[in-house]
């Protein structure tokens, strides 16, 4: 009896297994997921970048591929909870996704993901709970402050067009007015102010998001010194030599000058040899006489020459 209760269980153990392996195929085919789907969605925003990550599934010896899309507001409410592709996570190798362009305006963002091998495919993983850019991580900008002589000069970190800064900047000295400057892009040298010698100045910087309405906190404080001391020494040498060349060209120029006025206000008349007097005036006057003389005698009648010819 004994043996033929063991005979019975025997028989019993073969049919289940034979059933057990007969319907796996069928629980193969069509189209039902065997990768495990993705797990542990979560999304990392810092600076308006957003990026969907996940734990990778795990295939010894094949290299899973993941999908990702999302359903923004519009889409859950007004077009029958359809849901959009990824612009840059379509069969994409690693367990993230960068879905900052998908995320385009300030309301609730739904996001999922799933793995594909070959001609299989995991079920959907949606994350948790929706995602709105309002929540991300705003850090202070990263800054260079820097003395052009005298002027004070910033320079912030270029973090994209959605980002302006609030500067903050003072004297540092008891009780001094702190000043307030909005600078609409990074990436530029900025000028802040023209400083004093011998002072100190201060300067801290915000990042502020216009699409979201949020600023950061403020960055560390940042101080530079301009130094008491005299006129850089090539600035004294340009001043020096320009000095020696007013003292030059500015009586060398009068004294052109005097000549040019005195030519064109009183020229000299230099006359030709042919009209100098070179004998006296006495001398003049009695060859002048002389010729008279002649001349008279010259016009005298016949009968006076005869008269005079006779006596």
């Amino acid at each position: 009896m004994q043996t033929f209760t063991m005979v019975l269980e025997e028989i019993w153990t073969s049919l289940f297994m034979w059933f057990f392996y007969a319907l796996i195929p069928c629980l193969l085919t069509d189209e039902v997921a065997i990768l495990p789907a993705p797990q542990n969605l979560s999304v990392l925003s810092t600076n308006m970048k957003h990026l969907l990550m996940w734990s990778p599934v795990i295939v010894p010896g094949e290299t899973v591929y993941y999908s990702v899309e999302y359903q923004g507001e519009y889409e859950s409410l007004y077009a029958s909870h359809i849901w959009i592709p990824s612009s840059w996570c379509s069969l994409t190798e690693g367990p993230e996704c960068d879905v900052t362009d998908d995320i385009t305006a300030t309301v609730p963002y739904n996001l999922r993901v799933r793995a594909t091998l070959g001609s299989q495919t995991s079920a959907w993983s949606i994350l948790k709970h929706p995602f709105n850019r309002n929540s991300t991580i705003l850090t202070p900008p990263g800054m260079e402050i820097t003395k052009d002589g005298f002027h004070l000069v910033i320079e912030l970190d270029d973090l994209g067009p959605q980002f302006e800064f609030l500067v903050a900047y003072w004297r540092r000295e008891p009780g001094a007015e702190e000043h307030v400057k909005m600078v609409r892009s990074g990436g530029i040298p900025v000028h802040l102010e023209t400083m004093e010698p011998g002072a100190a100045y201060c300067v801290k910087a915000q990042t502020f998001v216009k699409a979201i309405g949020r600023y950061s906190a403020f960055s560390q404080t940042e101080c530079v010194e301009v130094q008491g001391e005299a006129i850089p020494l090539v600035l004294a040498l340009f001043a020096f030599v320009g000095f020696m060349l007013i003292l030059v060209v500015v009586p060398l120029f009068v004294w052109k000058m005097g000549r040019l006025l005195q030519y064109s206000c009183c020229p000299v008349v230099v006359l030709p040899d042919t009209l100098k007097i070179t004998n006296s005036p006495q001398k003049l006057i009695s060859c002048r006489r002389e010729e008279v003389d002649a001349c008279a005698t010259a016009v005298m009648s016949p009968e006076e020459l005869l008269r005079a010819w006779i006596s």
